[in-house]
């Protein structure tokens, strides 16, 4: 398994619209996206793990750089 840092989040970005990125690419075993304990807000980032490291490999490359949520 490799956990995946995901950075440069939009705030408004959801753990099931990471989920479905990622599943493009193969099995994504957890979404964990980062929020402020006190406003439940994002922070803007999260991570990624998924099952086999060349699943995540391919998603690091084909993803990095790409936009979401607009």
């Amino acid at each position: 398994m490799m956990n995946i840092y995901v950075g440069n989040l939009p705030y408004n970005a959801t753990e099931d619209e990471l989920r479905t990125a990622f599943a493009a690419f193969g099995d994504v075993s957890s979404v964990n996206m980062i929020t402020d304990k006190f406003t439940g807000q994002s922070k803007g980032f999260a991570f990624v793990e998924m099952a086999d490291n060349s699943s995540a490999d391919a998603a690091i490359k084909g993803l990095n750089e790409t936009q979401m949520g607009g």
